[in-house]
């Protein structure tokens, strides 16, 4: 694909570069990606299998910084996979599939998230070895329940606060299918930052012995932090999920709550009512001018409270969790004390887009944008019954964080009611909107696709901006 981007200024909207792994470029310029791609065959028992994705962009050199250089270029997917029967290993660089679809995948999902909270598709892929259990029903339950889950490493690439640091990551998700056209499905997206070389700490450990620490959420043993001593081994964090969905007549209705958590308060469920709630209606044909609406609301303020009690004696002793002990507030989602560069790939959010990402006062880039309120609606169908689009529209009140906001006064150790903290906190108001699609046109057996993107940006975090973007796309 070759795609040509302008903008009014300088730099593209919010979503002509959100969720697209990183590779967009950030300014007006070009982009060209060549894929070529293996998919499993389904009627062998031992399928394979393979990817690879490069990516280059080209942005003017900026007057400010004339030693870069305008052309970039990336290895976006680079993989390896395998399966049998539920069982499936990759190793190497692959993109997690979006959820929340609209009428053609090409366009990525209808959902700020993807459906993924903790891996939107906001950053570049890290590499690295994932096994992975599809969907599998659980005997002697007639198919009504079933298991699916991942567990992987990866590696870091970037330069980050901690050099070199690795990410542990499990999911897990149990689906109740009546078999009647109704689902429920709960489950757990839990990620965790460990080992690599910090500027402060040195080397951080490291060992297969803390390897295993992580993958329990243990404490460091004594050649950690004293922080790891008290917590846990690493920066842990996640989200956890529930899931509701029915299908009929040519129709189906999901609904997903999905709510972020950094600590055990929100594990805990001390953080409600933080979360994305998000509602999909689809059709099952897409060949019509409106095949899918989805309705989303996000809403992060709370984070288990306004105050975060010792979890230790004066003599340093850890106090024993009990029902009174509960004032572990301020969880400061996807951001980490010793890990500062939080839950972020080259500068950008892994998690959703809307945790926008920056330089804090001490020059590290983290997550800068971890409080805040969103409405968002996505429609996608077909022009004409042929032409596939995808409109995003988003409004979001930008709070910043709880230690570092935006603007005003924070509401850090005000009380302990949720709503509190709306009446003294002061937000910045944005809106962005995306409309992208394209054009069809078949060639023999290939496909020509003209590629079309309208974005504008209007509020007080982002520049007032519009863009536009133009391509075409070879499928072979």
């Amino acid at each position: 694909m070759l795609l040509g981007a302008l903008s009014t200024g300088g730099s593209l909207p919010f979503w002509a570069v959100s969720n697209q792994w990183g590779i967009m470029p950030e300014n007006s310029g070009a982009f060209a990606v060549v894929a070529e791609r293996i998919l499993f065959d389904e009627s062998k028992t031992f399928q394979w299998r393979e990817g690879v994705s490069l990516a280059a962009n080209w942005q003017p050199v900026a007057p400010l910084d004339p030693g870069s250089s305008p052309l970039k270029g990336y290895i976006d997917e680079a993989y390896l996979g395998g399966r049998w029967k539920s069982l499936r290993l990759d190793a190497g660089i692959w993109h997690r599939e979006p959820e929340f679809l609209g009428a053609d995948p090409s366009l990525g999902s209808l959902s700020v998230t993807s459906g993924h909270l903790v891996e939107a598709g906001n950053a570049c892929a890290m590499p690295g070895v994932q096994l992975t259990l599809e969907p599998w029903k659980i005997p002697f339950t007639k198919g009504h329940l079933l298991l699916e889950g991942a567990w992987g490493d990866f590696w870091t690439l970037d330069q980050r606060y901690v050099q070199g640091a690795m990410a542990h990551r499990v999911r897990a998700y149990l689906t109740f299918d009546s078999g009647g056209g109704f689902f429920i499905r709960a489950g757990l997206d839990h990620y965790a930052l460990w080992g690599g070389v910090s500027p402060t700490l040195g080397p951080m450990p490291s060992t297969f012995g803390d390897y295993l620490r992580v993958c329990v959420g243990k404490g460091a043993s004594s050649s950690g932090s004293r922080s790891d001593k008290v917590n846990v081994l690493g920066d842990h964090g996640g989200a956890e999920q529930l899931r509701l969905g029915w299908k009929g007549g040519g129709h189906a209705v999901t609904f997903q709550y999905e709510k972020p958590y950094a600590d055990k308060s929100g594990m805990r469920f001390n953080n409600i009512p933080d979360g994305v709630y998000t509602l999909q209606w689809s059709r099952e044909s897409k060949d019509c001018w409106v095949s899918d609406a989805l309705l989303e609301f996000h809403y992060t303020m709370w984070q288990s409270g306004t105050l975060h009690e010792s979890e230790t004696d004066e003599s340093g002793k850890i106090i024993p969790w009990h029902p009174g002990l509960n004032i572990f507030g301020g969880d400061n989602y996807f951001n980490n004390g010793e890990y500062r560069s939080g839950w972020t790939h080259f500068g950008r959010s892994i998690a959703g887009p809307l945790f926008f990402t920056g330089p804090d006062k001490n020059g590290v880039v983290n997550i800068l944008n971890n409080r805040y309120k969103a409405i968002h609606a996505g429609l996608s169908g077909k022009l004409f019954r042929k032409a596939p689009y995808r409109l995003m529209l988003t409004a979001s009140w930008d709070y910043g964080t709880y230690f570092q906001p935006y603007t005003g006064k924070s509401s850090w150790g005000s009380g302990w009611n949720w709503w509190e903290p709306e009446t003294l906190d002061t937000p910045l108001f944005q809106f962005s909107a995306g409309l992208s699609g394209f054009v069809p046109f078949a060639l023999g057996r290939c496909s020509l696709d003209v590629v079309y993107g309208l974005f504008a940006d209007v509020g007080e975090l982002l520049s007032r901006n519009f863009a536009a973007t133009l391509g075409v796309r070879l499928i072979l």
